[in-house]
This record gives structure tokens, sequence and C-alpha cells, in this order.
């Protein structure tokens, strides 16, 4: 069953220890403004998919973060979002990974499920026809000789 959230409230993600952010939620209109930001049509044709993840995440995390906890400049001073520090951001591995499996995966997770055929009520087999036709006769066997 797919549950409606009616409150499009921002959510606090963890990104790691001691390291959050809150995000808008994943919509129809961020996805759709994200995939025609300018960074994502400059992307080059050759461009690898890992790349192209990469700006793509980068592109969305610049809409979605609206705030963060934990993140400070070399000085150790806590720091505002900025276009800049959240693409220094997701340059940290483990951080990149969080967002995805976090935010972004949940998204795409309704884009796989509509790929795939619904269970039966009452088991795989239930409502499903035949596609052989039965055995009249058992088939002979081969005598040994």
């Amino acid at each position: 069953m797919l549950t409606l959230d009616l409150t499009n409230a921002p959510r606090w993600h963890d990104l790691a220890p001691g390291v959050r952010v809150q995000l808008r939620p994943l919509t129809t209109a961020l996805m759709v403004a994200t995939r025609s930001d300018p960074v994502i049509e400059a992307v080059s044709e050759e461009a690898s998919d890992e790349e192209r993840a990469v700006a793509f995440a980068k592109a969305l995390a610049r809409r979605a973060v609206l705030a963060w906890e934990g993140i400070g400049d070399a000085d150790s001073n806590l720091i505002d979002p900025s276009p800049e520090g959240i693409d220094a951001l997701l340059d940290i591995w483990p951080i990149f990974e969080a967002f995805e499996l976090t935010y972004v995966s949940k998204g795409l997770l309704l884009e796989q499920e509509k790929n795939v055929s619904a269970l039966s009520p009452n088991g795989p087999s239930v409502g499903a026809s035949a596609t052989a036709k039965p055995v009249r006769k058992p088939a002979r066997t081969a005598r040994r000789g």
C-alpha cells in the first residue's frame, strides 16, 4: 500500500554520526526542477553514469537541503548550507552514499515498484492460466539391452 504524506513537511536525515540535514520532501516538482538544472543539462553526453549520478545528486541536494547540523569550516566554525558547501559535503563518499540511500533511493523505489507485477491475493499461482497442455499417456521408457 502506498502511504501519502499530505503534510509535505521537511524531514531530518542522519548522514553520518553527528551530521544531519533537513531536506524538502522528494516531490515531482523537485525532481523535474533538478532534471532541468543547467548543470545537469551541461553534463557531456560522453560522461559516465557515475559522473551523471554525482552531478544529479549535487543538483538535487542544492535544491533540497534547508538546514544542517554538525558541519563546519576548516576552523571548526559551524557554517550554514550554501551551494559550494553542499557540493563539498557530497564529495565525501560516505555522505554521498548516505544521501543516496536515505533520500534519493526512497523516491526512486516507487519508480522501480511500478515495473513489477502485483502479487496474487492468495498465492503466486492463483488466477494463473496453464501454458502447457496436459499429458495424455505416460511416455514409454527405453528397454535396456
